[in-house]
């Protein structure tokens, strides 16, 4: 049997790909994910290699978590040295890496300038973003705990970032979700105005709808949202799990739009993958958390913190937002000179590329699995769009591989 084989089972095909497939009798992981058609087992710089030894040219990143590269050197270091000394205290006591990460990220969110606020470490962007809605009902109080966010969003899978994410097609199966929850259209300033009222905490928002199919928020909106919140004492809350550190070509994506949010959440990147998510707050509304409000066992555990000590100060000593801004703009017009591409979308190396497929009667996921069959990674991210987040340290030759693959792709439907 193969991956590809479509009499068989889900977990007969996600079973197939597995390298030691022949020890077990039946699959041994549920099903979230569909069947992989591939099974990576090492990676180096924008490179990964296959159980047949393979290699891919990766520009997505692990889904822009790998901004770094797969296997770099001195996040392994850090890794390796923490993994020797120290792993896990809880959080009742200190540890080492906590508060350099935490000033870093303050000091990155006020683009230089340290904003004087507060971190609490997740697991996960999810965790993150459940940190971030916690808060603002303890900011909001009693009556004000509604969280306004956007159709096409995606906040996360937990039950709480699940009922903020605006993507109905993904409630039915889970109903109820938790109350409190409110969506309106994106970049419609108007019925953002309409829908705060005396009941709501929060205003949640990407500055790119990453899983909407990679859709920039514009400075008009963004300002506008912040102007709202202000007037009407509502938390502005900003969600940078997948633009954050460096992707969209700053630091922050919001910061594109010149607004000051008064929560951020990230993760992705920040480990560069090992798992760590961060939700920043200012002081003023981290101050709503008392002793006992919210943890995380492993959030912030030395592990963590080390991996994403060393990240930052790699992406720091390569100027990572200026690297991706000029290299982003570099594949955006590669990718437009292809006949079947209509558009180019997003900020940096966070971008969208819209294929016109009409001819061929296919779409946006089966061209990936087409360039994975040709040694590029990337994904679908609509049923016309495939989405590229290659890692930071590409260079021309890359861009060029990537665009040759791709062309033959698309070449063959032509």
């Amino acid at each position: 049997m193969t991956t590809d084989d479509t009499s068989a089972s889900p977990g007969e095909r996600h079973l197939a790909a597995l390298a030691n497939a022949g020890q077990f009798d039946r699959c041994p992981i549920m099903p979230t994910y569909g069947p992989p058609p591939v099974q990576f087992i090492r990676g180096e710089g924008p490179y990964l290699w296959d159980i047949h030894d393979k290699c891919y040219l990766d520009f997505l990143s692990g889904l822009a978590v790998t901004s770094l590269g797969h296997s770099h050197p001195a996040v392994a270091a850090a890794v390796a040295d923490q993994a020797n000394r120290l792993v896990h205290v809880s959080n009742l006591y200190a540890t080492e890496h906590n508060g350099l990460v935490a000033s870093t990220l303050d000091r990155l969110i006020g683009d230089g300038e340290p904003r004087g606020g507060q971190v609490f470490f997740s697991n996960s962007g999810a965790e993150a973003n459940e940190a971030a809605i916690k808060l603002a009902r303890r900011y909001g109080g009693p009556g004000r705990h509604v969280v306004v966010s956007a159709f096409q969003s995606f906040h996360g899978r937990t039950l709480t970032t699940l009922a903020a994410t605006g993507q109905p097609q993904k409630w039915d199966a889970f109903q109820p979700l938790p109350e409190g929850f409110r969506h309106v259209i994106w970049d419609d300033l108007e019925e953002l105005e309409k829908n705060i009222d005396d009941t709501v905490a929060a205003v949640l928002l990407e500055p790119i709808q990453g899983e909407g199919g990679v859709n920039p928020a514009t400075t008009e909106y963004f300002q506008g949202v912040e102007a709202l919140c202000r007037e009407r004492d509502v938390l502005f809350m900003v969600d940078e799990v997948q633009t954050g550190l460096a992707r969209t070509g700053r630091w922050f994506g919001f910061q594109h739009f010149d607004v000051s949010p008064d929560v951020v959440t990230m993760a992705k990147a920040l480990g560069n993958g090992v798992p760590i998510g961060a939700c920043w707050a200012t002081s003023e509304v981290a101050a709503s958390f008392i002793p006992g409000d919210h943890a995380s066992t492993f959030g912030g555990q030395p592990l963590a913190t080390a991996a994403a000590r060393a990240v930052l100060d790699a992406m720091m000593a390569i100027g990572a937002p200026a690297l991706a801004d000029s290299v982003g703009a570099t594949i955006s017009r590669a990718m437009a000179s292809l006949p079947e591409v209509t558009e180019v979308r997003g900020l940096g190396m966070l971008l969208a590329v819209e294929l016109d497929l009409s001819h061929a009667g296919i779409d946006a996921g089966q061209i990936a699995l087409d360039c994975l069959e040709a040694g590029l990674v990337l994904n679908g991210v609509t049923n016309t769009a495939v989405r590229l987040a290659p890692p930071f340290i590409i260079d021309d030759s890359h861009i060029a591989e990537a665009v040759a693959k791709i062309d033959g792709v698309l070449a063959a439907y032509r």
